[in-house]
């Protein structure tokens, strides 16, 4: 319906003013004798002669159609929407903004480390979130500077807060060989492979072992006595259990620079720019001004651009499995020092707001040697005891 207004007459005098509006040539859309008066249909000039026209008559507008409409339950209701507006908007803000950060380390020079990192590279509280992909460019940052110090590093999200998970790398020393020594499980394990060079095995393939338990014992019973001593010397292999959580975007946008690159001279005109030659439009490296005019909005520079490559994806519960496999893989590598995968799956994957949650197990078989001194073992002693 075009903008046209209700209105109700009351008053003694509502038809001698009705005859008044008809023969200045009101146009009435609609008209009907109520209990109250008449109501009528009329356009935008016709509610203006209306009111123009001085009558004891009372006009009330019942109801607007229209683009009337809207005005009028805007500037009605502007208060509201504004309040709503604000509060969608402070809530947005407010939802993406840090507001504190928990690194998660035994340490607190680790743990402080790290939270001078994160603040370099772009992380710190009462800042506003990264995305997805500067996310995954700053825990490589992080472990890249502190490649002594790190093993492995993940930043998730937990509403307004980052918990950063990290793990200590363990500097490489000479293997520990002592006198007399039995060969432990490094790790809860289930054992794979025992390769026993000296000492007595106590354990079996596929055998469940916690950390610390003796595999191959360096003490040598016989039955039930401890009849001598000796280091143990072997390796053990076991599998070990891996939870790798992922927080993917449901539209993951990332560009990655390819090492080609363009040089090339290009004209500046009224803000926009025109080139030469053919260039790549994405990124780039450096520009140097060779001439500026100081009286037309005109110059010349010489520019490189790098060739990117644009990763765009869109994600949901069906496709996701793929992504998260390669995603859950690359952190796990990282926080290996070494092991080979032997199977993988999804636990569980739900959506998050703009995000898929999810959560892949892993099955590794790694190296679970470890050692337990026992040269202070004193085997006289348990004899004089029994």
């Amino acid at each position: 319906m075009n903008n046209r207004y209700l209105v109700l007459i009351e008053g003694k005098r509502a038809d001698i003013f009705l005859s008044i509006l008809i023969s200045r040539g009101i146009a009435i859309y609609h008209k009907e004798n109520t209990k109250k008066g008449i109501t009528m249909v009329v356009d935008e000039e016709g509610y203006k002669l209306i009111t123009s026209i001085p009558t004891s008559c009372s006009i009330v507008v019942l109801d607007r159609y229209g683009l009337l409409k809207i005005k009028y339950l805007f500037s009605k209701y502007l208060g509201v929407i504004l309040g709503f507006v604000f509060f969608f908007f402070m809530l947005f803000l407010l939802s993406n903004i840090i507001f504190h950060i928990e690194v998660i380390h035994t340490s607190k020079k680790i743990r402080n480390m790290v939270i001078e990192d994160l603040e370099e590279f772009g992380i710190s509280r009462f800042h506003f979130k990264v995305g997805f992909s500067d996310k995954e460019k700053i825990v490589n940052k992080i472990l890249e500077k502190e490649r002594d110090n790190l093993e492995w590093l993940s930043i998730e999200e937990e509403g307004t807060n980052y918990v950063v998970r990290v793990i200590e790398r363990v500097k490489n020393k000479k293997e520990k060989v002592y006198p007399y020594q039995s060969i432990v499980a490094k790790k809860e394990a289930m054992i794979l492979d025992i390769d026993a060079y000296s000492g007595e095995v106590v354990k079996k393939k596929y055998d469940y072992v916690e950390k610390g338990e003796v595999i191959i014992s360096g003490l040598i019973y016989n039955k039930e006595e401890v009849v001598s001593k000796k280091s143990a010397l072997g390796k053990v292999y076991g599998e070990v259990w891996y939870k790798v959580q992922l927080e993917i975007p449901k539209h993951y946008v990332e560009e990655n620079v390819t090492g080609k690159s363009k040089s090339l001279f290009e004209i500046e005109f009224l803000n926009r720019i025109y080139h030469l030659s053919n260039h790549y439009s994405t990124y780039q490296k450096r520009k140097i001004v060779l001439l500026k005019s100081k009286i037309l909005p005109i110059s010349l520079s010489y520019a490189t651009y790098m060739e990117t490559d644009v990763v765009d994806k869109k994600f949901n519960i069906n496709n996701v499995k793929q992504y998260a496999f390669k995603l859950a893989e690359d952190k796990l590598n990282k926080k290996l020092s070494n092991g080979e995968i032997l199977s993988k799956k999804i636990l569980k994957k739900y959506e998050k707001d703009s995000k898929i949650i999810v959560e892949v197990f892993f099955k590794v078989k790694e190296d679970i040697t470890d050692y337990l001194d026992i040269s202070n073992y004193d085997i006289s002693k348990q004899d004089e005891e029994e």
